[in-house]
């Protein structure tokens, strides 16, 4: 077969379609180091929808929901004629809907569930929120506040990634400690979003913003009717044949 890998924001996938519906887990873990990447997603076909996808994480754990993986699959399906510029598609945490225009993809989230709020931690004011996963957020002055060692023991606590948040002119600035990576993440879709919905509901953030995961790259969150959209590039990198 063929896997094509790509770059969204920082976080790096594995992608390939097939006929076959399986545990790809074993192949995760292969290809995820071979190409030193975050994680892989394979396309099958489904009856209503433009595809289903079936996501792991680098240890070949699977995922229900992975923003930054979500346009990253929405181009290679349409560069791949699996499906057109608007689609949806299925994943674990429910039906997922992206829109294409060049290497920019846009991708309408799940509903934001919050688990629980305003409780301390290691000195720090945190939210859990399900953006799809489970994501711990704090809003801190200093984003070096970052601190993996209390990150590992909030993500064992919780079983969620770990977010610290920034604000700085009505922007965001986000890092994340991400399960299946077991560290930190270049970026984590579900993750700027689950801080983006904590700033909009506290009044720290409009509902629309620029933001800024560590890897740098300039993403974009926005409310509207309601619905919340994720907007960013997306990069292909090369596809590759497997043996």
């Amino acid at each position: 077969m063929n896997y094509t890998v790509y770059n969204a924001s920082g976080n790096t996938f594995v992608i390939f379609d097939t006929n076959k519906k399986e545990d790809y887990s074993k192949l995760a873990i292969e290809l995820c180091q071979k190409e030193a990447v975050d994680g892989l997603i394979a396309i099958i076909p489904h009856d209503i929808y433009d595809f289903e996808w079936l996501f792991y994480n680098s240890d070949g754990s699977t995922a229900s929901m992975c923003g930054n993986g979500t346009r990253a699959v929405a181009h290679y399906a349409c560069s791949n004629n699996i499906a057109k510029e608007n689609m949806t598609f299925l994943t674990g945490a429910g039906v997922i809907t992206c829109s294409i225009e060049g290497d920019v993809v846009e991708t309408l989230m799940t509903p934001a569930k919050i688990l629980q709020k305003d409780f301390s931690e290691y000195g720090f004011d945190w939210w859990l929120l399900d953006t799809g996963v489970p994501h711990l957020v704090t809003f801190v002055e200093d984003l070096e506040q970052f601190d993996l060692e209390i990150c590992k023991t909030m993500r064992e606590q919780y079983n969620a990634n770990v977010n610290f948040a920034k604000i700085n002119n009505c922007k965001l600035f986000v890092r994340t400690f991400e399960r299946g990576v077991e560290g930190e993440t270049q970026a984590c879709g579900t993750g700027m979003t689950a801080c983006f919905i904590r700033g909009v509901l506290e009044n720290r953030l409009l509902n629309h913003c620029e933001v800024y995961p560590k890897s740098n790259e300039e993403l974009f969150l926005r409310i509207e009717d309601d619905k919340l959209y994720f907007k960013g590039k997306v990069k292909k990198l090369q596809t590759k044949e497997y043996r």
